[in-house]
């Protein structure tokens, strides 16, 4: 197949044609149109590629004028067998396409000076078919024409007009309704994609057949899912990997109940030290260097605060809302000035109502967020039960949300353990270990942080394939 940036408008229609002939047979000529007026063509500085991308607006709610800003891209391979994945990233508030996709695990990765992107030889879409979204509203170039909408955000509105982003987006792209579907993500996203699965689970027992969504399972890695035992496991790992003081430590442990609210004074003198401590280093990665070139805005991860967000204590701190840096501790600073080019918007067919602010990862214009549950166990367990494949994996060199938290998380729901804590191999080494339960398979990931794509990308790309092939990691070297 040729390059996409190379595909003549009437070649286009008769590989729509053919593709849809193969796979859904009589497609009405509107779809047809709707996916070429979403076809990527070509970005600046692109690599030429073999398989094709689409980007654009699905509207999620017509009356407020609220829109969510997607880029798929169509499997490297075998198009019409593999899934379909989904990948969101988390914050609240953070975009999808500028970590996800352009840093971590997406075809095109950006990269200081020409050209502005590079071939990502680990991307997953070379497992499946790969979606990513920016949600909610106010992320990236996702956007309201109801201002108010804004000061609306929490937990469930996200969850539901994900929901309806994906029933809209299938009409879009009917030829892969029938596909597996799969969901991912990181970091608040373990709030984001248990939510959207259960949001699917309980609509697929009531919905019609043209709604239906072949959901079968979805993976969280380093991923906010309990207050109580995420907040602990900060502190612990801190404490552990020599991050903190013993004073500090002990501090914390005195004076601090993380399911208690407000906060005592001693308790909040305490965690000042504590967060001034990321102050100094990268909290995401603590073995990562920071960006030291002038004028950086990766020099200061800070982001807007955001009321009300999940945990509930140590949200209130500053310092809570840091932004990650990534392996080249840089690299958010050539995202930034990438998607805020004009030229590139265009290509992507993006920011179309001239949004009035500058792109960034992750939004400003969000500053409230009205409700996030303490935990997400209760629907952990329930989607368990309702047969979903569920993977936790964490890369163990994140302090943000540490391998420490997510054991303990994990020990909370009392699942009976089939086959005990064990190392699994990448490339003859150890490349972490696994323990798998009764429902749930946890898997650490040796020397990644809190973007574990980002710190190991071949390891990344391994766990994703055996997660969508529902095979354990190899347990050994050979």
């Amino acid at each position: 197949m040729a390059p996409t940036s190379f595909f003549p408008p009437l070649l286009l229609l008769l590989l729509f044609s053919s593709v849809f002939a193969v796979e859904s047979g009589v497609v009405e000529r509107g779809v047809l149109a709707q996916q070429e007026a979403d076809l990527v063509v070509g970005l600046p500085g692109q690599p030429l590629v073999n398989f094709r991308q689409y980007s654009g607006y699905v509207t999620v709610n017509e009356s407020h004028g609220r829109a969510l800003f997607y880029w798929f891209f169509e499997a490297t391979r075998h198009v019409e067998k593999k899934p379909l994945l989904l990948w969101l990233n988390g914050g609240p508030g953070c975009s999808s396409i500028g970590y996800g996709e352009a840093e971590e695990l997406g075809p095109f990765l950006t990269q200081k000076g020409v050209p502005e992107l590079k071939f990502n030889k680990n991307s997953w879409n070379k497992e499946a078919n790969l979606l990513f979204v920016e949600s909610p509203v106010g992320v990236g170039f996702s956007y309201t024409n109801t201002s108010s909408d804004l000061q609306q955000l929490g937990d469930n509105i996200t969850a539901h007009d994900s929901y309806q982003f994906l029933v809209n987006w299938f009409k879009r792209f009917p030829q892969f309704k029938s596909h597996d579907f799969y969901i991912a993500g990181e970091s608040y996203a373990g709030h984001y994609v248990p939510q959207l699965a259960e949001k699917i689970f309980d609509a697929n027992k009531e919905t019609t057949k043209d709604a239906y969504i072949n959901l079968k399972g979805f993976m969280i890695g380093n991923a906010l899912m309990d207050d109580d035992t995420d907040q602990t496991g900060m502190i612990d790992y801190a404490w552990d990997h020599a991050v903190i003081s013993d004073k500090v430590y002990h501090d914390i442990k005195n004076t601090c109940n993380f399911s208690q609210d407000p906060v005592t004074k001693p308790c909040d003198s305490a965690l000042n030290e504590y967060f001034a401590v990321y102050d100094l280093i990268d909290m995401y990665s603590l073995y990562s260097p920071d960006c030291v070139e002038q004028n950086s805005s990766s020099t200061s991860r800070r982001s807007t605060m955001i009321e009300g967000v999940a945990p509930k204590l140590f949200s209130k701190f500053r310092a809570w809302h840091h932004k990650p840096a990534g392996y080249d501790p840089c690299l958010s600073d050539y995202t930034n000035a990438y998607l805020n080019r004009r030229d590139v918007q265009e290509a992507l067919h993006a920011n179309v109502t001239g949004i009035k602010y500058n792109w960034t990862h992750c939004s400003n214009a969000i500053e409230k967020w009205h409700d996030a549950p303490a935990s997400m166990l209760p629907i952990i367990q329930k989607l368990i039960k309702g047969g979903l494949r569920v993977w936790v994996y964490s890369g163990d060199t994140d302090g943000r949300i540490p391998v420490t938290s997510t054991r303990l998380t994990l020990n909370k729901l009392g699942l009976k353990t089939i086959q005990e804590w064990k190392p699994w191999y990448n490339n003859k080494q150890v490349g972490g270990w696994t323990i798998i339960f009764d429902g749930l398979t946890f898997v650490t990931i040796r020397g990644a942080g809190h973007q574990v794509p980002t710190f190991t990308p071949k390891q990344a790309r391994q766990l994703i394939s055996h997660f969508l092939a529902n095979k354990q990691l190899p347990a050994s070297s050979f």
